[in-house]
């Protein structure tokens, strides 16, 4: 049998409504995941339209397995945790000559170009 990411996501939805019936538990969404990488490891053709390969599962693995799961993930791709990333993204807002906080995005940074 062909596993989707659609039925994929389905059974991680169902094992993380087991999860949060209890406070920062995480178990069974780690148990969910060991499992299907050994799946995927077993019987790599039923994940052929599958593009996640068994070691960008076990990054996945180590980060639920962290004490913050969150700032695990915000390491591995922003290299910042969760509150380092939302701090840089209020500076992105932060106008320093009025010393106030602005809601508009940065002004891109104007380049002189040759036409």
């Amino acid at each position: 049998m062909i596993i989707t990411k659609e039925m994929i996501f389905d059974e991680f939805k169902e094992v993380t409504k087991k999860d949060l019936k209890k406070k920062n538990c995480y178990t069974n969404r780690i148990e969910y995941l060991k499992q299907l990488k050994q799946d995927m490891i077993k019987v790599p053709k039923n994940f052929s339209n599958f593009n996640v390969s068994p070691e960008q599962l076990q990054n996945t693995i180590d980060c639920w397995l962290a004490k913050n799961p969150r700032d695990a993930f915000y390491k591995k791709v922003f290299n910042m945790t969760y509150a380092e990333k939302k701090l840089e993204e209020e500076a992105e807002y932060y106008d320093l000559d009025d010393g106030k906080k602005v809601y508009m995005k940065k002004k891109p940074e104007v380049t002189d170009t040759i036409q």
